[in-house]
């Protein structure tokens, strides 16, 4: 493998149904960062059928050239196809970096498509750079290296790991880690049409059906408010305090690891390195003590108040607001005032 073939930092621009995904977008941003270091040009890669359309609003968010795939077996995300679709690409345009996003289809595709490249993955990543990598056998420095950052060993440890041998270096992304730029309306990018044949086989899954249904769950990554519990609500009967003071703000309840492992929360609602990264305008830490892990996942928040009984909780060294005491008194006289205050202004 000669590296000096590979350039470009490039984006799996991921869409469901004709409408791309908010990661990609996100990765976009990323990626014209990542670029500028390089000197580089940022490509994203669009697959599926009928989505050549999509390519302007990739432009607008940072491609510089996108590369389409457009075939009625990419309709509905299938595992075999799509990979062999990326890999394609990637063997046939040899880009330096191949991003991918953390998601349910990410998560799937992009293992498979680095082993087809013979490359390696480091996943759910929360900080990408361009840095020099030292070799610890060699001893050798390696400048202009894709360094990526993830949690570790169930979010106890941050590891940076960097892939100087082989090409591309790749990466999922967990979604709200990165910022999309401000849109450059009118952008266009240099779109490429390129087929690499579909030779449907065994491998292929037979879609007979497709149902969709409403589920009834809230996003926490697009949130405007958040009131976060931690362990020190303690009970899962305690978070109808943190819903009544949600309700008042029109906010949404999330949580740490430990609620969840407790299973007062679903998983869905998590902050933290094993759950979402948020950056909501105000974030309320209740009974969240500030472990390095939670605190990684929202401490981007425009505001932060954290309410604790235990004056020296580390959440306090992040908030922008603190009160300390007893959770059950404060939080239901907070919620009241607010009542009162809200009801009085309409």
């Amino acid at each position: 493998m000669s590296l000096e073939e590979y350039k470009g930092v490039y984006v799996f621009a991921q869409q469901v149904d004709g409408e791309v995904s908010g990661i990609a977008y996100e990765l976009l941003g990323k990626a014209k960062d990542l670029a500028k270091d390089l000197n580089a040009e940022v490509t994203a890669v669009l697959l599926g059928y009928g989505v050549k359309d999509l390519a302007d609003s990739l432009a607008e968010y940072g491609a510089d050239k996108v590369i389409v795939v457009d075939d009625k077996e990419l309709e509905v995300y299938r595992t075999e196809p799509y990979a062999h679709a990326l890999a394609s690409v990637i063997n046939e345009y040899k880009p330096e970096i191949m991003l991918v996003g953390a998601t349910a289809i990410g998560r799937d595709l992009g293992p498979r498509v680095s082993a087809r490249v013979a490359t390696g993955l480091t996943a759910d990543c929360t900080v990408l750079e361009i840095g020099d990598f030292t070799d610890n056998m060699t001893k050798e420095t390696i400048p202009n290296q894709l360094l990526m950052t993830r949690p570790a060993f169930g979010g106890n440890t941050i590891a940076t790991i960097a892939c100087p041998y082989n090409r591309p270096q790749m990466a999922t992304v967990r979604a709200g880690v990165m910022q999309k730029i401000d849109p450059i309306k009118g952008a266009k990018a240099e779109v490429i049409e390129y087929n690499p044949g579909f030779t449907p086989d065994n491998k292929y899954v037979e879609i007979l059906d497709v149902v969709k249904s409403v589920a009834d769950t809230v996003d926490i990554a697009d949130a405007k408010i958040l009131v976060s519990g931690g362990r020190g609500v303690g009970s899962e009967e305690n978070f109808k305090l943190l819903q009544d003071l949600a309700d008042v703000l029109g906010g949404t309840v999330s949580c740490s690891r430990a609620v969840v492992e407790n299973g007062w929360l679903p998983v869905e609602r998590q902050v933290g390195q094993t759950g979402k990264t948020v950056r909501p305008n105000v974030y309320f830490a209740i009974g969240i003590s500030g472990a390095i892990q939670h605190v990684a996942g929202m401490e981007e928040s425009d505001i932060i108040v954290a309410i604790n009984k235990d004056e020296t909780a580390p959440i306090f060294d992040v908030a922008d607001y603190g009160l300390v005491g007893d959770l059950n008194k404060i939080v239901p006289q907070l919620t009241e005032m607010l009542k009162a205050e809200l009801a009085e202004k309409n």
